[in-house]
C-alpha cells in the first residue's frame, strides 16, 4: 500500500512507519516545513493547507497528529491548542481527500478512550456514548471532523487509543524513574479503571484496520483486560522488582495539575476492544505483566 501519515514522528507514528516499511509498504510523511526527503510532503494544517494532488494515488491516509494532552497543566490556552491541533489537522486531511482526483480507500484517524469520560465500573464497548468533560469534548470534535471522510466515500476508522506502553516514550516513560527508585504507587484511591495496550498491538491493530474492510467507525484500541490503577502499579512494581507503596494523593495531583488530574489520571474508564476482536484481530501482548516485561527489555536495549 501507498500510505500518507500525519504525525509520523510521534510515539505511535514512528513505530507504525517502521512496521509498514518493514512489510514492504510505501510510506510518505507529512511535515510542517519544506520537504527535505523524497518521502516528505509539506502541509500547514493551522492554515488548512494541503494540496489535493498530494493525496492522489495514496491507498491510505493515517492521522496521528495532535498536541500532547499530557505535556502540562491545562490552562485555557493549552486547552485551545489541544482542541485546535486536532480539528485543524483532521479537517485539512478530509478536505484534501474530498478534492482528490482519486481518493484513498481508507482513512484511519486517531482518537482516544477519553471519549467516554469518567464512567466508574461500566464496561464500555464502541457503542457507548460520549462522556462529559474536556477530553470527551475534544474527542467528539475530533471524530466528528474525521467522519467527513466517510461522506466522501472513504472507509473511515476512528481509533480510540488507551494508554500506550512503549519503551521510548508515553506515560510509561514518565512513571519509570519513580518506580525504579522505589517511589512509585497508585494514583488517588487506585480503584479507577485504566485501559492499556502495548505498542506492538497498537501497530498491529492499525495495520489490521488498514486492510480489513470490516473495520470502520470507532474502534477501541486497547488490550482485552483493562485493570485498575492499583493493579497496574502493582504489576509495574512486580516486573521491576521494586516496592510501590507511596501513593500520590488526589489532592496533591489536583494541586499540581488542576483539571487534568481529574480527567486524565483519576477518571475511571473501562473500554474493551469488542470490534477489534470480532474483526479477527489476535493480540500479541494481552497479558499486562508480559507486556510490561517486553517493553522494559526493549527500553534496556534502546538505552
Amino acid at each position: 500500500m501507498k500510505t500518507l501519515i500525519a504525525g509520523a514522528s510521534g510515539l505511535v507514528g514512528s513505530a507504525l512507519v517502521a512496521a509498514l516499511r518493514g512489510s514492504g509498504h510505501e510510506v510518505h510523511r507529512l511535515v510542517r516545513r519544506a520537504a527535505a526527503a523524497p518521502d516528505e510532503i509539506p502541509w500547514h494544517p493551522e492554515r488548512r493547507e494541503l494540496e489535493p494532488p498530494h493525496i492522489h494515488g495514496m491507498d491510505a491516509v493515517i492521522n496521528l497528529s495532535g498536541e500532547n494532552v499530557g505535556a502540562g497543566r491545562w490552562t485555557a490556552a493549552r486547552r485551545e491548542r489541544i482542541l485546535r491541533s486536532r480539528i485543524d489537522a483532521t479537517a485539512t486531511l478530509v478536505k484534501a481527500m474530498a478534492a482528490a482526483a482519486r481518493k484513498p480507500s481508507v482513512f484511519l484517524s486517531a482518537s482516544a478512550v477519553g471519549f467516554y469520560g469518567d464512567r466508574g465500573d461500566e464496561v464500555l464497548t464502541e457503542a457507548a456514548g460520549v462522556g462529559q468533560g474536556f477530553l470527551p469534548e475534544v474527542c467528539l470534535a475530533w471524530e466528528t471532523h474525521a467522519e467527513g471522510a466517510s461522506r466522501s466515500g472513504v472507509r473511515t476508522v476512528l481509533t480510540r487509543f488507551g494508554v500506550v506502553l512503549a519503551p521510548n516514550g508515553g506515560a510509561l516513560a514518565k512513571m519509570l524513574p519513580l518506580f525504579r527508585a522505589g517511589f512509585g504507587g497508585r494514583l488517588g484511591h487506585g480503584r479507577q479503571w485504566m485501559s492499556w495496550i502495548a505498542i506492538e498491538d497498537v501497530v498491529g491493530a492499525l495495520m489490521h484496520c488498514l486492510t480489513n474492510p470490516v473495520c470502520r467507525g470507532p474502534i477501541n484500541v486497547v488490550a482485552p483486560d483493562p485493570v485498575t490503577n492499583a493493579d497496574f502499579t502493582a504489576a509495574l512494581a512486580r516486573v521491576l522488582q521494586r516496592p510501590a507503596v507511596l501513593p500520590a494523593p488526589a489532592w496533591a495531583l489536583r494541586a499540581v495539575l488542576g483539571r487534568m488530574a481529574d480527567e486524565a489520571l483519576l477518571a475511571s474508564t473501562r473500554p474493551v476492544p469488542e470490534k477489534l476482536l470480532k474483526s479477527g484481530y489476535l493480540f500479541r501482548q494481552p497479558d499486562l505483566d508480559e507486556a510490561l516485561g517486553s517493553v522494559l527489555r526493549l527500553a534496556a536495549v534502546i538505552g
